[in-house]
């Protein structure tokens, strides 16, 4: 079975942990509920003693950190008098001593929890800790593009109006999905998930039926596509940029660039050959 976007996302979370860190073990998994999150994901162990444990919200110190939201460390877990001591076995079977938990939060939801570990008694120093919220910010960014993505794939399918056609409304909100489908484009790490949303924007921008017979085939990079949709939903070049994350200059060369193939002289008629080309909705 073909491993998920998440846990992709967390392995290379804990792997960056691990090289920026310089901690020899680094850990973490996803809640599987609203209080539970599960190890799924192991970098640098020597057992299988923390992999698949079910961390308990409250419970041990990850389970601490769950619950308030927040990072926390122990300079040795062993004998740490500020957390419970649930999972003990299974960290003394891997030989942890200096631990920090690291919540991953999307939009004030705790979704998982991220671990960095020593094998000596240490302190950690603002290093660590950066590199700890480094990484669960790396998978945060991914869940919530992830859960944007299936949002908009949810509400993309417009609605048939009275006679059977699809309501003015409705392709507008087509033509919104699509601009951010766009737009999200460049922030998915995964290849199989830019290809799905690739293959969405395509059918997207086919779905008026409105490609004319023999309109010329136009092709254009992927850029000039993301600022054509902003173009085409009314933004300025500035909007444009912020949406895309580019500069309005870089903004300004990928419309100059995508209206010489079209053959347009506009930005109206750009969007409106583009359409006609099948590239917008």
């Amino acid at each position: 079975m073909p491993e998920s976007v998440e846990a992709v996302e967390m392995q290379a979370a804990l792997l960056r942990l691990r090289r920026t860190s310089g901690l020899p073990v680094a850990f973490g998994g996803l809640l599987s509920d609203t209080r539970h999150a599960r190890i799924a994901e192991v970098n640098g162990a020597r057992t299988g003693a923390l992999r698949g444990l079910l961390i308990s919200s409250g419970s041990g110190l990850g389970g601490k950190s769950m619950a308030l939201s927040r990072p926390c460390a122990v300079t040795d877990y062993r004998i740490s008098r500020h957390i419970s001591h649930e999972y003990d076995a299974a960290v003394a079977a891997e030989g942890l001593r200096s631990v920090v938990a690291v919540p991953v939060v999307v939009r004030r939801k705790v979704r998982g929890v991220l671990y960095g570990a020593l094998r000596e008694p240490l302190a950690l120093g603002d290093r660590t800790f950066d590199a700890a919220v480094a990484a669960a910010r790396d998978v945060e960014q991914a869940l919530a593009v992830r859960d944007e993505v299936r949002q908009l794939l949810a509400g993309s399918r417009p609605e048939p109006d009275a006679g059977g056609g699809v309501a003015t409304g409705a392709w507008e909100d087509v033509r919104e999905a699509h601009r951010e489908l766009r737009a999200l484009m460049p922030k998915v790490l995964d290849p199989a998930l830019r290809d799905e949303l690739l293959a969405v924007c395509g059918r997207l921008a086919s779905a008026t039926g409105t490609r004319e017979p023999r309109a010329r085939e136009v092709r254009l990079a992927p850029r000039e596509v993301d600022v054509l949709a902003c173009v085409a939903s009314g933004a300025t070049n500035a909007v444009a940029a912020e949406r895309l994350g580019l500069r309005p200059e870089t903004v300004k060369g990928y419309l100059r660039s995508a209206m010489r193939r079209l053959g347009a002289h506009t930005r109206l008629e750009a969007v409106v050959a583009a359409r006609r080309a099948g590239l917008l909705p």
